[in-house]
């Protein structure tokens, strides 16, 4: 009879420093995991932070807009029935050269960062503009605007504080009467805002409208509904002095829902960035718990060899 010989083939029993660094890379991933984790906690508890202070946002600013809307309507109104009415709010100075005419920039930008690119786009618009004009006053609202022209070595005429982080009729109402006064004192020719303009609840972007002078044709092109029950209007003392008292009224209105919209269109940024933070986060967790599995079945592997090897040379004895 042909005899069969069988080899035995000795599985390799793995040496310390495979077991040790199997058991280190365990760690290493399990260590990386807790941090993911801790930073999706936080990013998440800021997505929902965002979310109350967007809600809330909105909620002010439909509770204050008809007020507005009916000032713009009053001057409307004025302005349509009584045309030859002048005032110096609509007055454009024209007998002042452009290039010696004096224009006062707002720019209204976040406190903190974590907002995508809503700080960029803002600020990236009102550097165009200034570079337009040499003769330019400007005003800032909102630490990042501030941080970012003085690294530039542009010069801030005047800084609003704390009013980023939380808009407010009060806030408004006094950065519309510095505006105002310096216009009517001849100081400022031309008055602009920069602000971010959330169009859709997935988009925003930077806007620039003009405060004063007022222009006309802006106010006549309006189609209010109120129109057909107010056809015939007395203004008491004088058209000119209801005017002075609506102008200031209604531009501290603009100035506020700019504030309002552009703290809506940051936390409507910062609520897109987090997210998406926080779904980068659960990808990298995922992976990571692939590698931790990896790593502790290789550890499992190593001990169920070293058991095998061991007793297989204790058998042998």
């Amino acid at each position: 009879m042909r005899q069969t010989s069988i080899r035995q083939t000795s599985i390799r029993r793995p040496s310390d420093q495979e077991e040790g660094v199997n058991m280190a890379n365990a760690r290493e991933i399990l260590s990386r995991m807790k941090s993911v984790q801790d930073t999706r906690k936080i990013t998440n508890a800021m997505y929902l932070i965002s979310s109350t202070k967007l809600k809330k946002s909105k909620k002010l600013l439909e509770e204050t807009e008809p007020y507005f809307y009916t000032l713009q309507d009053l001057i409307r109104r004025i302005l349509r029935h009584m045309p030859d009415v002048e005032h110096f709010y609509f007055n454009p100075r024209k007998e002042i050269k452009e290039e010696d005419r004096v224009k006062g920039l707002i720019v209204i930008t976040g406190d903190k960062g974590l907002a995508g690119a809503y700080n960029h786009n803002v600020l990236k618009l009102a550097q165009e503009r200034l570079a337009q004009g040499n003769d330019n006053t400007l005003f800032v609202i909102g630490q990042m605007g501030r941080k970012y022209f003085t690294k530039k070595n542009v010069r801030i005429d005047m800084e609003f504080l704390y009013t980023a982080q939380d808009p407010s009729m009060w806030r408004a109402r006094n950065i519309a009467e510095t505006l105002v006064d310096l216009y009517r004192k001849e100081k400022l020719d031309e008055i602009y805002i920069i602000y971010t303009k959330m169009v859709t609840p997935l988009k925003a972007e930077p806007e620039i409208i003009q405060i004063l002078p007022l222009k006309r044709q802006s106010f006549e092109e309006m189609n209010v509904e109120l129109e057909k029950y107010h056809k015939i209007a007395d203004y008491s003392p004088s058209p000119k002095v209801v005017m002075d008292h609506l102008v200031p009224n209604y531009v501290k209105g603009l100035i506020y829902g700019a504030l309002v919209e552009s703290f809506s269109s940051e936390q409507n940024a910062r609520m897109m960035a987090m997210q998406g933070a926080t779904e980068s986060a659960k990808d990298m967790i995922r992976e990571l718990s692939l590698l931790y599995n990896r790593a502790r079945q290789a550890a499992i592997t190593q001990e169920i060899t070293e058991i095998v090897s061991g007793a297989k040379a204790f058998q042998k004895k």
